[in-house]
């Protein structure tokens, strides 16, 4: 107990928060693990929740553990004093039994851990996401608990919508033969709303990192979402509902960078004339759908007809067909209509336009579907 004691305090002078419950979490392990290879594994994922911590963890475990003492030298029958290797250190072809941490921390090599980790989370949220334009693992996080949040805040809205309500008239009505004395409480019947919702999201190079974001979030809101599928577009529509099924967000993040880069969707220009007409010709939704695009309204390499993209047809034509269109613009206000933004253009097709420039604008946007 006295080096789990001692490791914990380690760590909090490092800077990692390790409650009493950890402590106790990790003295259990300890003595399931103690003498044993997994050991550094199973603490590791006791007293990290943050993947930054990674470096001060390993320094911490090697100060306290990095040599048997002679109590589990005698109990294990290794030799005194033998040192428990790292990974670096294994020969070549050794087997290693266990999780290897180094893989974890390697989350995707291309990602950069440059955040400090006293970054106040609430400037992040309101930073303009154009400028979240680097793989940083904080952002990862931070939108997967944005989309954890929208996840419970929804899945509570639905259990309080099935709660069968007093229905005032109703009970009225049923009581006349009582003298108007409620006796007999008549209560509405649940509301049977199963919106189908699919999003489109522009991955031409002015959108291509906030649809990054997007996709994080969505990813871990999905399933409060009846039926959703999800659609990166530019000059034509490629699928990626597939990709909502990975039981990991990195993962689900890296082939969807893999999925660009096969379909040459990496920083391409965006013509939604023929992405939006790919969309209608191929995918079927019906009136109870609610079509989601985030796109900055600016039809680069679109047709025009008398200055107005013919685009805006085809969102007419969407607006029609299903129960909402709502179009999630991440340009600020002030650069709507101005040069060739068309928001107007496609708000008078019927499509809704909201401002989504920072993360939490995005997320209460998502939220509120």
């Amino acid at each position: 107990m006295e080096k789990i004691i001692l490791l914990s305090n380690i760590l909090r002078n490092k800077g990692i928060p390790v409650s009493i419950r950890s402590t106790k979490d990790a003295f259990s392990a300890y003595k399931i693990f103690k003498n044993r290879p997994e050991l550094r594994d199973a603490l590791f994922s006791v007293y990290v929740k943050d993947m930054r911590h990674f470096k001060a963890f390993m320094d911490a475990y090697n100060e306290v553990f990095g040599f048997l003492d002679e109590e589990s030298d005698e109990s294990s029958g290794s030799g005194k004093g033998e040192r428990i290797r790292s990974s670096e250190e294994q020969t070549p072809g050794e087997v290693t039994e266990g999780i290897n941490i180094e893989e974890l921390a390697e989350i995707q090599p291309e990602i950069l851990d440059v955040f400090d980790p006293g970054t106040d989370e609430t400037q992040v949220l309101d930073r303009d996401m154009s400028t979240l334009n680097s793989f940083d693992p904080e952002i990862f996080e931070l939108c997967r608990r944005l989309g954890m949040k929208i996840a419970n805040r929804r899945s509570r809205r639905l259990r309080r919508s099935k709660k069968m309500r007093p229905d005032i008239r109703r009970s009225i009505r049923k009581n006349m033969k009582h003298g108007g004395t409620i006796i007999e409480l008549m209560r509405s019947e649940p509301r049977e709303r199963k919106s189908q919702h699919i999003f489109l999201s522009d991955v031409s190079g002015s959108c291509d990192w906030i649809s990054n974001w997007f996709f994080c979030i969505v990813y871990a809101a999905q399933k409060t979402f009846y039926r959703s599928r999800f659609f990166d577009f530019d000059s034509r529509v490629i699928e990626t509902t597939h990709l909502l099924d990975e039981d990991d967000l990195y993962d689900a993040f890296r082939n969807l960078r893999e999925s660009r880069i096969r379909n040459l969707m990496l920083h391409g220009t965006s013509n939604m004339y023929t992405a939006f007409s790919d969309f209608l010709e191929n995918v079927n939704f019906t009136g109870k759908s609610c079509i989601v695009i985030l796109s900055d309204c600016r039809d680069w390499a679109g047709p025009r007809k008398d200055g107005v993209p013919e685009s805006a047809e085809l969102v007419a034509e969407m607006s029609e067909r299903a129960r909402k269109v709502l179009i999630l613009n991440p340009e600020p206000k002030k650069k709507w209509d101005v040069v060739d933004s068309c928001v107007s253009i496609y708000r008078d097709a019927g499509a809704a336009v909201r401002e989504v420039r920072t993360l939490r604008q995005l997320a209460e946007v998502i939220e509120g579907l």
